[in-house]
């Protein structure tokens, strides 16, 4: 699970290139743009985190890291739709490859994963079931943040996890299918703040950190 989020949603827009972030100050960049090429970039203060912001819906990634970043590129206000992207995606360590969002009203934060390295070691989560998607099967799963980041600031509040079994590193994800699916399990969204096709690595509670390469572009 993991142990960083989007602090907030900044309005100004973001030119292509590289955004760092200090280890004392959390950075958060998102262009407000609704055609799946709205660039999110934030780090919680770990060296050798380098997201670069590409053309289009294009990004990449490369990090060797103790500390937690997400970037990724997607859509703001929006959740319910059909993503398709390809790319590579190399990692060892606790990260994943997925679909990322969150919603207000209930405040939840969501992930849809298509690619990981090491999945949520050590952490609490609660299987509830699995739905078949998109030509492969997803585990089901929910988890609780305690007074942690959030884009509403500092929170207590729920994950929301399908993980597929299939690893993949490109495809069309149909997001309301695994939406209904939660929905049907009792896991309801609220409104959509925002969806990205998302790179991240962090620290484990063990410690282990994270480290690798992705290249990915959404169509």
């Amino acid at each position: 699970m993991v142990h960083f989020s989007i602090l907030a949603l900044a309005t100004s827009l973001l030119v292509p290139g590289v955004l760092t972030a200090p280890a004392a100050e959390p950075a958060v960049a998102i262009q407000r743009r609704f055609d799946g090429t709205a660039f999110n970039n934030w780090s919680e203060g770990g060296s050798n985190i380098r997201c670069v912001n590409g053309p289009g819906g294009s990004f990449t990634a490369n990090w060797n890291s103790k500390g937690g970043f997400v970037c990724g590129k997607g859509w703001n206000g929006q959740g319910a739709r059909s993503i398709t992207f390809t790319g590579t995606y190399n990692a060892t360590g606790p990260g994943y490859l997925s679909i990322y969002g969150w919603t207000t009203n209930p405040l939840i934060e969501y992930y849809i994963v298509e690619n990981h390295a090491d999945l949520a070691p050590n952490e609490p989560w609660t299987l509830k079931g699995n739905v078949t998607s998109d030509g492969g099967t997803y585990d089901i799963y929910t988890a609780t943040r305690i007074n942690q980041p959030s884009i509403v600031g500092t929170a207590t509040f729920q994950q929301f996890w399908s993980v597929r079994r299939e690893k993949r590193t490109g495809g069309t994800v149909t997001t309301p299918t695994h939406f209904a699916a939660w929905k049907a399990l009792g896991m309801n969204l609220g409104t959509y703040n925002s969806v990205i096709v998302a790179v991240e690595g962090y620290t484990a509670k063990g410690g282990s950190g994270s480290s690798g390469s992705a290249s990915i572009t959404v169509q």
